[in-house]
C-alpha cells in the first residue's frame, strides 16, 4: 500500500505541476488512494522531494538527486535484508525473495526504490516478493547480488 502510494506520488509530480500537500491527497483521492495530510507529508520526507520554481512563478514539488535517494533506499534494503529475508532464487526473467512473515511489502519497496533498470516491476506478498526482470541474465544478477546479501557469513 505504502509502495503503491508512493510510486503514484512520484508518477503524479513527474506528469503534472504539484504545489502543495492538499492537491497532492485531492490527486491520490482521484486516483483511488486514500491518505491522510500527515502519511503525506512522510511521504515527502522519505522520497526526498523538494519544491522547486516552475516555469510560471509557482513552486511545484520535484524529486531531489536521484543519487541521496538511490542511497537511502540502498541502506533501507541492506537493513530489510539483513533483518528479514530468507532466501532468494531465479526462473528465467523471475526472481523469488522469501522474507519472514510480514517482511515482503518492506522488501519489495526497498527494491523498487532502488531503481534497478531491469526490474520490470515487482509483486509482494505477506512472505514474499515476485520481481519480474526484463531479461533472464538479469534476474541471475540480482539473485546473485541478493544471495551476496544474504551470506551472514
Amino acid at each position: 500500500m505504502k509502495a503503491n502510494r508512493q510510486r503514484e506520488i512520484l508518477r503524479l509530480i513527474g506528469s503534472q505541476e504539484v504545489e502543495t500537500q492538499e492537491q497532492m491527497l485531492a490527486l491520490l483521492k482521484g486516483a483511488g488512494i486514500r491518505a491522510t495530510q500527515a502519511t503525506i507529508s512522510r511521504d515527502i520526507k522519505e522520497l526526498n522531494l523538494v519544491k522547486q520554481p516552475a516555469e510560471d512563478g509557482h513552486y511545484r514539488y520535484v524529486a531531489s538527486d536521484a543519487v541521496p535517494v538511490r542511497r537511502a533506499a540502498a541502506g533501507r534494503m541492506q537493513n530489510i535484508f539483513k533483518e528479514g529475508v530468507t532466501s532468494c532464487d531465479c526462473a528465467q526473467n523471475l526472481v523469488v525473495v522469501r522474507t519472514m512473515p510480514g517482511l515482503a511489502p518492506a522488501a519489495g519497496a526497498a527494491l523498487d526504490g532502488m531503481g534497478i533498470d531491469a526490474l520490470v516491476g515487482s509483486l509482494a506478498g505477506d512472505d514474499t516478493v515476485l520481481l519480474i526482470m526484463r531479461s533472464n541474465q538479469a534476474a541471475e544478477r540480482l539473485c546473485k547480488e541478493i544471495a551476496s546479501m544474504l551470506d551472514r557469513g
